[in-house]
């Protein structure tokens, strides 16, 4: 005779669920996100010609709560500029930079959702105008993406946007 299955459920009641405290949730050790900080400062320091320029405009700029943190830590990855709200990011283009990897982590970062825009130094220093137009193109386009997936989202749910605001 077979012997019958039953569902067991652990006792839980003991043990503390684990929660990702550094990196935000990604998988990302305590000593790697060290480093990546370390980094991330030491860019800051000795910052490129375009990026302490670009920094100085954003600086300036009245963004609202669209705000881009210079040098950010994002996953495993660090970025030239970041727009956390937006899921944006801001890659600048050196002369000296390895295209391969560049590529590789624009799709590890749009496959979390954070849309890269790539802009070269040298358009930076010579015409930041068409540049700022540019951003500012982009983030209107990821404001529209965001507002029409948080639509999506509620008419496929069945609730209206009005009443959960």
């Amino acid at each position: 005779m077979t012997e019958r299955k039953t569902l067991g459920v652990k006792d839980t009641s003991d043990t503390e669920p684990t929660l990702n405290k550094k990196g935000r949730g990604w998988k990302i050790s305590d000593k790697r996100l060290d480093a990546l900080h370390d980094r991330a400062r030491e860019m800051k320091r000795f910052a490129s010609p375009a990026n302490k320029a670009l920094a100085e405009r954003f600086a300036k700029a009245n963004l609202g709560r669209y705000t881009f943190k210079r040098f950010a830590v994002v996953g495993s990855a660090i970025v030239d500029f970041n727009c956390h709200n937006l899921g944006m990011a801001i890659m600048i283009d050196e002369d000296d930079q390895d295209e391969t990897l560049a590529r590789r982590r624009d799709k590890s970062l749009e496959a979390v959702g954070i849309r890269v825009m790539r802009i070269k130094a040298s358009d930076i220093l010579e015409n930041m105008d068409a540049v700022l137009e540019r951003i500012t193109a982009g983030m209107r386009m990821r404001i529209a993406d965001k507002r029409q997936r948080r639509h999506d989202h509620f008419a496929s749910s069945g609730r209206n946007e009005e009443s959960s605001q």
